[in-house]
C-alpha cells in the first residue's frame, strides 16, 4: 500500500467544532455508497427506516418482536451448521498454504535483527510526528498530514476523515502502520518469488480486513447513522446479514445488489434471438439482424464458462452483442451449461470439440457459410487459440478468418495474483473437494476473484449493508457478477495444471488436445488483441506475451479500467481511453512507450479491423433461415441454471 503526503485544507477550531456538532447532533446527512465508478446514488433505505428529518422513538414491543425473529433465525442456522459440521470431514488446517510462506517469511525476517528494529523505529518517528500534529489541529493550527490515502480510496471519502481530528488521527494511523507492515513484508529479502507474492497479498487481506471503516466505533459515517436512526440502521444490518447467511446455507453471501431487480430475459440478455443448436456443455444462440444486409462471414462469440455469457449483454445500452448486430454482423454466441455431476468428466477437449468446434461446424449448417470470424473473451479466447491451434494440425484453420481476443492469457508465465491460489498442495485441496461432487462450486470461484478487489468487492458490501444497514443498490454488473457457475472436475484440474501451474499451453507440443498437440506458434490467422491496463484477472503485460506467441499478424489494443468495465465500454457513454500501435515490439514497455492514446471505446476501433475480414456483404439471416431449426427464443434453458 503506498500512500503520499499531500497538503490539509486550510482547517479552523471553529470549523472543527461545527463539523463535530453535525456528527453529534445528525444535521449531516449519511451517504449512500454509490455502485463502482459511477455518480453516488440516492439512499435505498427499506420501507420504515428512520430519516435524519424525522427519527420516531423506537417503538419498544417492534423492536422486541424483531429481536425475538432475529434469535430465532440464528438458532436455526446455528442448528444447521453443527449438524452440517457433524456430517462433514474434518475441514483443512491451512487449505490456501498460507501458513509455511509465513513461516519462511518470519525466519527470513528474524535472521536480520537490524533491519527489523530499523523498520520498527520508523514507524515509532512517524506516530509520533503524527501526534505532534494532531496536537497542533487541536490547538486551533495548520497541520499536513503525516500520510494520505491513496487517490480514489473509497474508504475514506466521508468529509469527516478529514475535517474531524479524532477520526482523521484514526484514518492516519491506520494508513501509517498498514504502511509499516506491508513494507516490512516487502523488503524481507531471500523468499522464493511464490512465496513473497502470498505473503504480500494476505497481508493486505488483512491489512484490509482491519481497516477503521470496517468498524462501527471508528467509522463516522456509521456513527452519524446510528445516532440520526437511533441503532435502526444496526437492526437492518443484522437482518440483513441473517438474510445472506440463510441464502448461503450458513455461509455468508454477501449480497451486492438488488437481485429482485433483474431477470435475465426480461431487462438483462434480452436482445432478440433464438437457439438454433446444442450439445451438453452449450446452446448456441442465433441473433436476429438489424440491418438490411449483414457481414458475409459470420461472427461467433465465445465467453468464458466461469461465469455465464450476458455480461456482453447486459442491458442494451451496454452490450456488445446488440452493438455487434448494429454493426451488420451476423452474430453468433455461445451460451454455456451451468455443469453439475453428470458432467464431471468432461474435460477440456470436450470443450473445443462440444463447444467452440461444434459451433462453428453449426453455424456452416445455419449460413452456408464455411468461413468465420471469431472472439474469445478471457478462458473463452484461451480456447480459442487452443482450437486454432488443433485446426491448424488438421489442415482447417482456413475455416476462422480472423481472431479476436479479450483479455485473454496463452502465455502463463506470470498470471499476477490469480498465481497465488495454484501450489500443489492448493491444488490437491481442490481436487479434492471436486471429487466428492464432480465439480467446483461457483462460490468458491466468485470469492478468488473477489479478494482480489477486497475492498470493492467485499468490505464496501459489509460496511453498506450490515453498518449501515442499507439495500445493495441496482446494478446489473454486480447482479452477473453473483450469478456464478460451476467447473467440472476433469476440466478444472487440467485448466490449473496445464496452464497456471506448468504454463504448458505456451510450450509447443506442451499440450494434447483430443490426440492431437498443438503449437501456437502455427497460428497465422489474422488477430486483434484486447488488454485492459487495470485488470487484476488477466494482467496486460501477461497478456501481450501473446502477440510474440501467435504466427499471424497481430494488432494490440490496450484499454483503460479493468477486465470488464474495459471491455463491456460502449461508444456512447463516453467513457475511458485507449491506446493503439500498429507494432508489437517484444516487450509490453516498448509498445506502451510507441503507443497513441484515443479517447473513448475501443468498439469502433475493433468494427474498423473487422470490416477488413468481413468477406463482403449478403443479405441479411435470420434463425431457421438455413439448415437449422429454432429451439427456442434467446436467452434459452442453460444461461437460467443456478
Amino acid at each position: 500500500m503506498t500512500e503520499r503526503a499531500r497538503p490539509a485544507p486550510r482547517r479552523t477550531k471553529s470549523g472543527e467544532a461545527k463539523l463535530e456538532a453535525r456528527t453529534k447532533t445528525g444535521e449531516a446527512k449519511p451517504k449512500v455508497q454509490a455502485k463502482p465508478g459511477e455518480a453516488e446514488p440516492k439512499a435505498q433505505a427499506k420501507p420504515g427506516a428512520a430519516t435524519p428529518e424525522a427519527a420516531p422513538a423506537a417503538d419498544p414491543a417492534e423492536l422486541a418482536r424483531r429481536m425475538v425473529e432475529i434469535g430465532e433465525r440464528s438458532a436455526r442456522l446455528v442448528n444447521a451448521f453443527l449438524e452440517k459440521q457433524g456430517r462433514a470431514e474434518a475441514p483443512e488446517i491451512d487449505p490456501f498454504n498460507i501458513g509455511s510462506a509465513f513461516l519462511a517469511m518470519t525466519q527470513r525476517l528474524m535472521a536480520d535483527p537490524t533491519r527489523l528494529v530499523q523498520a520498527q523505529m520508523s514507524l515509532w518517528q512517524d506516530y509520533a510526528t503524527l501526534w505532534n500534529r494532531t496536537a497542533q489541529r487541536m490547538l486551533g493550527q495548520e497541520a499536513e498530514p503525516v500520510v494520505a490515502a491513496e487517490k480514489g480510496d473509497k474508504r475514506f471519502k466521508d468529509p469527516a476523515w478529514s475535517e474531524v481530528a479524532v477520526f482523521d488521527f484514526i484514518k492516519q494511523s491506520y494508513l501509517l502502520t498498514a504502511r509499516w507492515l506491508q513494507g516490512s513484508v516487502r523488503e524481507v529479502e531471500g523468499l522464493d518469488a511464490k512465496s513473497a507474492k502470498k505473503v504480500d497479498f494476505y497481508t493486505r487481506q488483512f491489512i484490509d480486513a482491519m481497516s477503521p471503516s470496517n468498524f462501527v466505533a471508528t467509522n463516522p459515517e456509521v456513527l452519524r447513522s446510528t445516532v440520526e436512526s437511533r441503532g435502526e440502521n444496526l437492526v437492518r444490518g443484522l437482518e440483513n446479514m441473517l438474510a445472506d447467511l440463510e441464502r448461503g446455507q450458513g455461509q455468508l453471501a454477501i449480497s451486492m445488489t438488488d437481485r429482485s431487480a433483474f431477470e435475465i430475459g426480461r431487462n438483462i440478455a434480452v436482445t432478440p434471438g433464438k437457439v438454433v443448436f446444442e450439445t451438453e456443455l452449450m446452446q448456441l444462440i442465433q441473433y436476429e439482424p438489424a440491418t438490411e444486409t449483414v457481414a458475409r462471414r459470420p461472427l461467433l462469440i465465445i465467453p468464458p464458462w466461469i461465469n455465464k455469457y450476458y455480461i456482453l449483454d447486459l442491458k442494451p445500452q451496454n452490450s456488445l452483442i446488440r452493438w455487434a448486430v448494429e454493426q451488420g454482423h451476423t452474430v453468433f454466441v455461445v451460451s454455456w451449461v451451468n455443469p453439475d455431476g453428470r458432467l464431471a468428466g468432461k474435460d477440456f477437449a470436450d470443450y473445443m470439440l462440444e463447444g467452440s468446434l461444434a459451433a462453428i461446424h453449426a453455424i456452416e449448417q445455419a449460413t452456408g457459410e464455411r468461413e468465420v470470424n471469431v472472439i474469445g473473451y478471457c478462458l473463452g479466447g484461451t480456447l480459442l487459440a487452443c482450437t486454432l491451434a488443433w485446426m491448424t494440425a488438421k489442415g482447417e484453420a482456413d475455416r476462422v478468418r480472423s481472431a479476436t481476443y479479450l483479455t485473454t492469457l496463452t502465455d502463463f508465465t506470470d498470471p499476477g495474483e490469480l498465481g497465488i491460489f495454484v501450489d500443489e498442495e492448493q491444488l490437491r485441496t481442490i481436487e479434492t473437494k471436486m471429487a466428492g461432487k464432480g465439480y467446483l462450486e461457483g462460490s468458491a470461484m466468485a470469492t478468488t476473484f473477489n479478494l482480489l478487489r477486497a475492498n470493492d468487492l467485499i468490505w464496501s458490501f459489509v460496511v453498506n449493508n450490515y453498518l449501515l444497514g442499507k439495500d445493495p443498490f441496482p446494478f446489473d454488473l454486480l447482479y452477473w457478477n453473483s450469478d456464478a457457475t460451476r467447473m467440472p472436475a476433469a476440466m478444472h484440474s487440467f485448466y490449473l495444471r496445464n496452464m497456471y501451474q506448468e504454463n504448458r499451453l505456451a510450450q509447443p507440443g506442451g499440450i494434447t488436445l483430443a490426440g492431437v498437440p498443438i503449437d501456437l506458434t502455427t497460428i497465422k490467422t489474422p488477430t486483434f488483441m484486447l488488454s485492459t491496463r487495470e485488470d487484476h484477472i488477466a494482467p496486460w503485460a501477461s497478456t501481450y506475451a501473446g502477440t510474440q506467441l501467435f504466427g499471424g499478424p497481430v494488432r494490440f489494443c490496450l484499454s483503460a479500467s479493468g477486465h470488464i468495465a474495459g471491455v463491456v465500454n460502449p461508444p456512447a457513454a463516453n467513457k475511458y481511453c485507449h491506446w493503439v500501435n500498429s507494432r508489437t515490439p517484444a516487450t509490453p514497455e516498448d509498445w506502451f512507450a510507441g503507443a497513441e492514446q484515443v479517447e473513448g471505446s475501443w468498439w469502433p476501433e475493433w468494427q474498423k479491423w473487422a470490416a477488413r475480414h468481413a468477406g463482403g456483404q449478403v443479405p441479411a439471416r435470420r434463425p431457421g433461415d438455413g439448415g437449422l431449426v429454432p429451439i427456442e427464443d434467446a436467452p434459452g434453458r442453460y444461461v437460467r441454471a443456478t
